[in-house]
């Protein structure tokens, strides 16, 4: 009784909560995660409080004022739960508790509260796909055949060695004169099926053999997973980051994956993965998992992992027309998408596509995240880096929707990968070297000052090298620089919110044709406020023409609200042709 008088006090004090933050904005714009912008936290990477050289929850909260001052809506914290750390933290061993290398559930609670004292929600990642194998239902599942939990996990006896099909890559893996039932692999190297001795059986997993899928097709695991979203919810989360969701499920029949030729990173075959990726029962599952999350009030929010081929593919994750799966699906395409390359032509097809063609949903943009090296090296040049990194800040933060960063992007933190085999810590770099090298790059600590460790942490071991260029790349150092990467990031991130048409305005493309300036309108059609937003990805000066007579607006000239370098000076005429600086951004309004 006392928990559910608890639970209910909770549930009240967040409805309080959520109708009161942000009262104004709300009025206009029913649900925050609308205008978002949403800071990934890699929490071992972060800020360490404590001197042990690896990040922490109190840590974050030390530095909530930073975000709070960037103005960022909520954070999303990688994953924090009780794990052995094979794939740190996404091999979960406990789904209801914190892990003590970064803290407590009582710290948890201190951080949650005090983000919302600062008007921002904390966004938990939760990893549905597979848990660890030293989680206590694995532990029980791989015991015995016949348990309450034997099939929970995905579990088969494989086929005889000498078997009529079986591949020589099938072999690689015997057991007990068993092999693997398909030419399935995991991501990290080597068949996706792993022997248990003691069940006399294999069990699938997409990852490292580590972390076994769950049986998603078994509706105990679903009520079991559900129940975990619900005890973070009702300690007042907003929502979460659906970690790998499309693998949820895989085919039945255990067809083997077509081969594409040649061998990937790991010396594996290449694989086009139709059975074990974006299945048709993932969809079903996420509709009833979005519609146990509408159940809460202050509009949780589900957002997806989502690396898919097309905006099509995308536009499915959302729900179509139904808009009844994730609210927010992770855009890969645009900043990780085949053929990535920092050019008008490729931003205009991208971004143009999830503005227009996702039966009008709130598109999230992403250029950075943990799995892939920065977006300051992927889409720089060597030379003009920051100024490239000004205006993919730009693109990020100024079409429609909702936008998510990673801790680092905005003071301009770059990929540091190991130079040596003996110097990578993740397991994938480890076993794939030199191919394939590994994530830690994009995982050094954060810089927050030029001085030891960067301000990360005391301890002068922290748990991934502190990169040299901290003592110019650094939060203290560029706040007191008004033309740093960081105060770009806060002036565009501060026209989000106070500029109706940057706020919640239409989009459109102009100058469609330019093959070096993307340009694009914002429209307010409760306000009528309008702005306009050029960006030259050229090295040379450019021009465009930005004539608005096709969306029926009769401006007469330009103001401009922020530019880099400065692109705009005085008020412009519409019709003339605008000249743009190499690599400028032009922000202004339209009157």
């Amino acid at each position: 009784m006392k928990r559910r008088i608890g639970s209910l006090v909770s549930s009240l004090a967040i409805a309080f909560w959520a109708f009161g933050m942000h009262l104004g904005a709300a009025a206009a714009v029913p649900e925050w995660w609308r205008l978002a912008v949403i800071y990934e936290i890699y929490p071992r990477s972060f800020a360490d409080s404590n001197g042990d050289g690896v990040g922490d929850l109190n840590g974050i909260t030390q530095h909530l004022d930073y975000l709070e001052d960037l103005g960022v809506d909520a954070i999303w914290i990688a994953p924090m739960y009780p794990s052995p750390q094979v794939d740190f933290g996404y091999d979960i061993s406990d789904y209801r508790n914190v892990d003590p290398l970064y803290g407590s559930l009582a710290e948890f609670d201190r951080l949650l509260a005090q983000a919302r004292k600062r008007h921002m929600r904390i966004v938990l990642d939760m990893v549905l796909n597979h848990t660890s194998d030293q989680h206590r239902w694995f532990v029980e599942s791989s015991a015995s055949r016949h348990n309450a939990k034997s099939d929970w996990y995905v579990w088969n006896s494989g086929v005889a060695s000498n078997a009529p099909g079986v591949s020589d890559y099938q072999r690689r893996f015997e057991h007990e004169g068993r092999v693997p039932p398909n030419n399935w692999e995991s991501l990290f190297g080597g068949s996706a099926w792993e022997w248990n001795g003691t069940r006399k059986q294999f069990y699938y997993h997409k990852f490292y053999k580590q972390q076994p899928d769950l049986n998603w097709r078994n509706p105990a695991v679903e009520a079991a997973m559900f129940d975990v979203m619900k005890y973070w919810l009702d300690r007042g989360v907003a929502g979460f980051r659906l970690d790998a969701i499309p693998t949820l499920f895989e085919d039945t029949k255990l067809r083997n994956e077509p081969e594409l030729g040649g061998t990937n990173a790991q010396g594996d075959p290449n694989l086009k993965e139709i059975y074990t990726s974006n299945l048709e029962e993932v969809h079903a599952t996420i509709r009833r998992l979005r519609a146990m999350v509408d159940g809460y009030p202050g509009d949780r929010v589900l957002i997806g992992e989502t690396y898919v081929n097309t905006t099509a593919d995308l536009d499915r994750w959302y729900g179509g027309a139904r808009h009844d799966e994730l609210q927010l699906p992770m855009d890969m395409l645009v900043g990780f998408g085949a053929g990535a390359k920092f050019d008008a032509g490729y931003f205009r097809r991208t971004i143009g596509e999830v503005e227009t063609q996702v039966h009008g949903s709130v598109p999230l943009l992403v250029f950075d995240n943990h799995d892939n090296a920065r977006s300051i090296d992927r889409f720089g040049d060597g030379v003009e880096d920051l100024a490239r990194a000004k205006v993919l800040a730009a693109l990020l933060l100024l079409p429609r929707g909702a936008a998510m960063t990673y801790y680092g992007a905005p003071i301009g933190m770059s990929t540091h990968t190991p130079t040596r085999r003996s110097d990578v810590k993740d397991p994938i770099g480890i076993t794939g070297w030199p191919a394939e090298k590994g994530r830690d790059g994009e995982r050094t600590p954060m810089q927050w000052t030029p001085g030891p460790q960067a301000g990360f942490s005391s301890n002068p071991r922290t748990w991934l090298p502190v990169a040299a260029d901290h003592r110019r790349v650094n939060v203290q150092s560029e706040t007191a620089d008004p033309s740093s990467l960081l105060n770009w990031y806060k002036r565009l991130i501060a026209l989000r919110r106070s500029n109706d048409a940057l706020r919640d305005g239409d989009f459109t493309l102009l100058d469609t044709s330019n093959p070096d300036v993307l340009s694009f309108l914002r429209v307010n059609g409760r306000t009528h406020a309008a702005a306009v937003v050029a960006l030259n990805l050229s090295s040379q000066s450019r021009s465009t023409r930005l004539d608005f007579g096709s969306v029926g607006l009769a401006g007469r000239g330009l103001a401009p609200l922020a530019a880099t370098p400065d692109a705009l000076s005085g008020t412009h005429p519409v019709l003339a042709a605008l000249q743009l600086p190499p690599y400028a951004v032009m922000v202004a309004a339209v009157e």
